[in-house]
């Protein structure tokens, strides 16, 4: 029985129309333009146009943005450009399991702040300002967050904003590279849009996922002017600028985002709905539906061997449902063990599926 994967981050989307008509005729040219290791200013423009186009604030400039192998070469850029020996990361959990390693890898150190399902996972400014130390150097945040789905709103980051911006020295850094498939009626907002006195604010993204560029391998960043120059210095050292084919397939993504995002929206409703269908009839497996991204991440604590600690407890249901023909995530990577994430961006076919098999997994006969 082969194995179905629930568990991978990259959609079953196809390439956009005009991505491919964009790099076909730039290849068949026969001539590639060169790139500096910042980006083509093309591209860069093209995105502080996309920002404009969502709030952001007077003043972006393409000198703030540059175009990354990837959306992880573009978090660590900026954890290598700002953090010191023995900086903290505020990091709320649930979150992606990627940036643990990325912080220990750029010399700093993962302080989390543990969040609950039962709040919908509310981070509110009281815990972000008693959780701040002379030590903490960035808070790292997602929205909407992998793997939780959760939206914060325009409120609700300003409300933590107003609490970084009374410490100059700390950076805050939005991931928000799932902000196009969003499915609740207030768009995601981005950190962009909020005023920045100090110049704290970071944003990274790419195109994987909201935009349909899948093993394009092209991220970006957008930072204040030293901090950006920075990163594209050390690009310039280790690696150059992206390739030139995938820069002029994101500058086509980018200028027909609207409509790239609206048709992957659409293609992701019924799996969505499906899926959701499917964990309420569980007990309190998905009390709230998340509001982005194409994950959901169902508390299975009720499904855990009583007998095994939370950790191994967790594990080893994860390694009853691989068996069973379906492969998830285990939410104790994300440090919250008992959950798993669940993605449906999967044909519908294999969806269905899938959720045949963790029916029969979780909900065994009972033997008479």
């Amino acid at each position: 029985m082969p194995t179905i994967s629930l568990a991978s981050g990259y959609g079953n989307f196809q390439l956009p129309t005009a991505a491919l008509a964009r790099v076909t005729a730039l290849l068949a040219s026969g001539k590639l333009p060169a790139s500096p290791p910042e980006g083509l200013p093309e591209l860069r423009e093209a995105l502080v146009a996309r920002y404009q186009a969502q709030g952001a604030l007077p003043g972006l400039s393409a000198s703030q943005v540059v175009v990354t192998p990837g959306t992880k070469a573009a978090l660590f850029a900026i954890l290598r450009a700002v953090l010191r020996p023995g900086d903290e990361v505020l990091l709320p959990t649930p979150n992606w399991f990627g940036f643990w390693g990325l912080v220990e890898q750029a010399g700093g150190t993962v302080r989390e702040l543990p969040l609950s399902a039962e709040d919908n996972y509310t981070l509110s400014a009281h815990t972000l300002a008693t959780a701040i130390t002379p030590r903490t150097r960035l808070l790292l945040f997602t929205n909407p967050n992998n793997p939780t789905g959760r939206i914060y709103t325009r409120a609700e980051v300003q409300a933590l904003l107003d609490v970084t911006r009374q410490h100059p020295q700390l950076f805050v850094l939005s991931d928000e590279i799932y902000d196009g498939i969003c499915f609740e009626a207030a768009a995601v907002p981005t950190l962009l849009s909020f005023p920045d006195p100090h110049s704290q604010h970071v944003v990274v993204n790419g195109f994987s996922k909201s935009l349909a560029l899948l093993g394009w391998n092209i991220g970006y960043l957008v930072a204040p002017a030293p901090i950006a120059q920075a990163c594209a210095a050390q690009q310039f050292t280790t690696a150059g600028a992206v390739a030139v084919p995938s820069q002029m397939a994101a500058l086509a993504a980018t200028e027909n985002k609207p409509a790239i995002t609206a048709a992957l929206r659409q293609q992701l409703l019924p799996n969505r709905q499906l899926l959701f269908n499917f964990l309420a009839t569980l007990p309190q497996a998905l009390p709230q539906p998340p509001g982005g991204t194409y994950y959901a991440f169902p508390d299975l604590r009720a499904f855990l061997d009583p007998t095994l600690p939370l950790v191994p407890g967790s594990a080893q249901l994860v390694a009853r449902l691989q068996a069973a023909g379906v492969e998830v995530v285990d939410g104790a990577t994300c440090h919250a063990p008992g959950f798993v994430r669940l993605s449906y961006a999967v044909p519908t076919s294999e969806l269905a599926q899938a959720l045949e098999r963790l029916d029969k997994a979780l909900r065994p006969p009972v033997s008479l």
